[in-house]
Formats: C-alpha cells, sequence, structure tokens
C-alpha cells in the first residue's frame, strides 16, 4: 500500500503540470512546440515488420543442500527479476534444494535478410537452451545460431520463414551528426514494437565496456528488452544496434548506447560466412600517450598508441617495431589514442600488408606490416606479486621515491621474477610519491630509463641527473612486472 502514495502524489504533480502547460500554451507559436520530424511516422510503418522480438530458454540445473540467501538487489535492477524468479518462485526438492526449471527472456532484433537471417545482441541469447524468434504478426519460430562474437555483443541468428519477409539495410554510421534525429524500435519490458524517437547524443562514446567501445550515445527511450533492436535514421536505415543503458533505476534516463552499423556490418559478414570472427593481429601491447610521455619521447602534440611490447611471434616484430616506439598512422589513417589502433588492426583483413607510420626518439619512420590472425582465447592472469619480510635485506639506493636493488637470485625469487627480465628490482615505494600515485610497487624492475638500459641504482641516477640538466621535467621509464610484461611509466622530476 505504501508503494502506490508515491505514485499517485506523482499523478497529481503531474496533472498541475498539465494545466499550466495548457495555459502557458497559447502564448507559444507552433513551431516551438514542434516534436520532431514528421517523417518518423513514415519510418516506423517502413520498417516495423522487420523488428523481431527475440524469446529463450534456459534450463537451471537441480541443486541440492542448505538453503539459500536472496540477495539484496537495489529496486529496478536488470537481475532483479531473475533472482525473483529463481529464488522466490522455485519449487524445492526433497532435500530442500532446487528441482531443475526453466527461466525466460526476452530481447529484440532485426531481419536483414529475406532469407530469415536476424542480428541481435549476443548477451540476449548466450547460454540459452532454445531460441524462438516472434515477428512483429505474432507468429514464433524457432531459430538457431549462424555465429556470435561477444567483444562487440554481437549474434546472427537464422530461421525458416513462415512467409515472406520484410528486411532492413545498414546506413553508414560514420555520416551521423549530433543532434540528427534517430528511431528505436524494439520490445522493451515485453511490449513489442515499441516505437521511440531521439536525437544522436554523442559519437564514438567509450564507455570501457569492451576493447573495441565506440558507441552512438542516444536519448531515444531505450529499456531493458531493447536490447538487439535496431537504431534506425529517418532514410529507414539501420544505423546501431541498441546494446546497454545506464539507469540508477533499471529505466531510461536518456542515455542509451549502440554498437554502430559500420562495425555491426563488418561483424555480421564475417559470421555469416565463417560462424567466427578473423580479426586483424599486430602483436603489440599499446598504452596511452600522457603528455609527460610525450614530452620525454619528444612527441609533439601528444597523440598515438604506445608500444609496450612486441610479441616475438608477432607480425610487428619482424617489421622492425620497438617498445618505445609511438604509432600515429595505420594505413593511411590517423592514430589518435590506443583505442584507436585497435579498433583499426581488429577490422583489418588478416594477411592485409599497411604501412604504419610511428615516431621513434623524435623522428617519423614509416614500417610496413603483413597482419596475422587475432587468437581470441583467454589468457591466463598473471598471479599478483606480494612482498614478504625476511631477514635478509638487500643493499638498496633512493631514487625518485623509490627503493632500488641490483637483481639477485634472493629477490628474484622473492618477487618472482624470471630469469629474462632485466634491470633494477623496486624494493619499496614511498606513499606519497608520484612512484605510488602513477601504480609502482614492489616486485616490478626499471629495464630502461630515457630509453636506455639500465642494471644498478647508480645507472638510474646518473639518467636522472643528466635529465635533470637538461631541463627536463619527467624522466620515462620501461617498467617490467615479473612474468616480462612492459609497460612506460612517466615520472615527474621536481
Amino acid at each position: 500500500m505504501t508503494g502506490a502514495i508515491p505514485a499517485l502524489g506523482l499523478c497529481r504533480r503531474s496533472l498541475l503540470a498539465a494545466l499550466c502547460l495548457g495555459a502557458v500554451s497559447a502564448l507559444i507559436s507552433a513551431p516551438a512546440l514542434a516534436r520532431g520530424p514528421e517523417g518518423i511516422a513514415d519510418v516506423a510503418e517502413k520498417v516495423i515488420d522487420a523488428v523481431v522480438n527475440i524469446s529463450t530458454t534456459q534450463t537451471i540445473e537441480a541443486e541440492g543442500g542448505e538453503s539459500r540467501v536472496i540477495p539484496q538487489l537495489p529496486p529496478g535492477s536488470p537481475f532483479e527479476e531473475f533472482f525473483d524468479d529463481f529464488f522466490k518462485n522455485r519449487r524445492s526438492g526433497k532435500d530442500g534444494g532446487l528441482l531443475p526449471h526453466k527461466t525466460n527472456s526476452l530481447g529484440s532484433g532485426f531481419i536483414i535478410d529475406p532469407a530469415g537471417i536476424v542480428v541481435t545482441n549476443n548477451h540476449v541469447i548466450a547460454d540459452s537452451d532454445e531460441i524462438n524468434v516472434i515477428l512483429n504478426d505474432g507468429t514464433k519460430v524457432k531459430a538457431e545460431i549462424v555465429g556470435v562474437d561477444k567483444k562487440t555483443d554481437l549474434a546472427v541468428l537464422k530461421f525458416k520463414p513462415p512467409h515472406p519477409l520484410t528486411a532492413v539495410k545498414f546506413g553508414d554510421s560514420d555520416k551521423l551528426r549530433l543532434g540528427e534525429w534517430v528511431i528505436a524500435i524494439g520490445n522493451p519490458f515485453s511490449l513489442g514494437g515499441t516505437v521511440t524517437a531521439g536525437i544522436v547524443s554523442a559519437r564514438n562514446r567509450d564507455i570501457n565496456n569492451g576493447p573495441y567501445d565506440s558507441y552512438i550515445q542516444t536519448d531515444a527511450a531505450i529499456n531493458r528488452g531493447n536490447s538487439g533492436g535496431p537504431l534506425f535514421n529517418l532514410d529507414g536505415e539501420v544505423v546501431g544496434v541498441n546494446t546497454l543503458i545506464i539507469s540508477p533505476s533499471g529505466g531510461s534516463i536518456g542515455i542509451g548506447f549502440a554498437v554502430p552499423s559500420k562495425t555491426v556490418a563488418g561483424v555480421v559478414d564475417q559470421l555469416r560466412r565463417f560462424g567466427e570472427l578473423r580479426r586483424g593481429w599486430l602483436g603489440v601491447r599499446i598504452q596511452q600517450v600522457t603528455d609527460e610521455i610525450a614530452d620525454s619521447l619528444n612527441v609533439k602534440p601528444a597523440r598515438g598508441a604506445l608500444v609496450a611490447g612486441v610479441d616475438d611471434k608477432g607480425p610487428a616484430k619482424p617489421a622492425g617495431i620497438e617498445p618505445g616506439d609511438v604509432v600515429i598512422a595505420f594505413d593511411g589513417k590517423d592514430i589518435k589514442e590506443p583505442k584507436d589502433l585497435s579498433r583499426m588492426v581488429a577490422d583489418t583483413a588478416v594477411g592485409k600488408t599497411v604501412d604504419i607510420v610511428i615516431i621513434r626518439k623524435g623522428k617519423e619512420e614509416t614500417r610496413k606490416v603483413t597482419l596475422g590472425r587475432l587468437d581470441d582465447g583467454d589468457k591466463a592472469t598473471p598471479v599478483s606479486v606480494k612482498t614478504r619480510p625476511d631477514d635478509e635485506r638487500p643493499v638498496t639506493q633512493k631514487a625518485l621515491g623509490l627503493d632500488l636493488a641490483v637483481l639477485s637470485k634472493d629477490l628474484r625469487t622473492r618477487y618472482k621474477i624470471k630469469d629474462s627480465v632485466k634491470g633494477v628490482v623496486i624494493t619499496d615505494v614511498e606513499a606519497d610519491s608520484d612512484a605510488a600515485e602513477k601504480r609502482l610497487s614492489a616486485g616490478d624492475v626499471i629495464v630502461e630509463v630515457a630509453q636506455e638500459a639500465v642494471s644498478s641504482a647508480s645507472d638510474i641516477r646518473k639518467r636522472i641527473d643528466r635529465l635533470k640538466k637538461d631541463g627536463k621535467k619527467a624522466v620515462l621509464l620501461m617498467v617490467s612486472n615479473g612474468a616480462g610484461e612492459l609497460r612506460f611509466v612517466a615520472l615527474s622530476l621536481k
């Protein structure tokens, strides 16, 4: 009962607001009340039959044992409905455990080929036992998976058409402008065939959701169930696939994200042809070029992708690309930040030879690289290094807020440092230092200072003194972890 009181208050306030707006409307000219372009209805009517609902079923296996605590979830959480079904409405076995039962979920998709080819999000159909496509006229047809790509959260399905189908085409997402009108159609909260409209709020949005983030942001209302549905331009072309939202309540607050059609079209083409993604591979680890790093490497202005490591078996190695190089152009396109390079390499055909422009020690060079194929398999995560007390302490020197020591057999054992790693080991970091802020820690090994190899703390001090005399504000360190993975860190000399 108490939950209805705020809703009632909201209704009253809404009525009052409506009356006030009604009183003012007479003073506002007709153009000021425009609700968007007239073409929205025409576009919706044209494409609505190509938009489908995706229904999936998953079997939850039996579990026995003690009763389980129901997780406390915020109201409107995307998982609230799932846990309500799983815990509150479940049937119990003789031992108080769970009997096998099925859970259902709904999403959206769209037909791109009258032969029965559908595009949706991978998370809509992931781990499903059964997938059904529900057409706009209510016809339900069983579908099967053609291929999925987890990194872009896309999936392609196919089904046998029960009758002639309407299909839609991809538009050019690169031509979208900020403020341009777009239309979302999907199945929010199981309300199929829902049309909402808004504008393009931003392009190339990186929200750290995956390695190839480049989302279209829109304020068109997108809610749970819209996932996998199309985002149209006013020509009725698909310019994006609605994938996720930012919301504290689980409902739309006008911040939704769609995978751009340029990405979708390439992924879908490969999934249809190969049933998998075959991404290009350069064989480098890259990081951001900060202002301090750019100053240390004489890169002006700060831009590009800093090569932190080169795979010995990768295509970059024989091309002569080295750690410390800054990639500023790939296949004729400028690289402004690391993710630009990641996306471009991934989108380039395996086996293609491309020109890569790098800056090395302040000078531009061009290298030709023949791309390999990216292995999307999961790699083991290196175990984090933890220090332990030891009665036998190494001889250390201080520099840059760091305690430094020559690598010894004992220190290699203590910090689990491979024999292939050479340099000066960090044994302690001052808590309030720039080094601590840059996340250097005991067990890290300084391999180079200002692109020169070091083997002792005195080497490091000499390099620092020389840089200070030259008026440098920061020093660039090449740092390795115990497993030999490199990264660059710029520390202030002040």
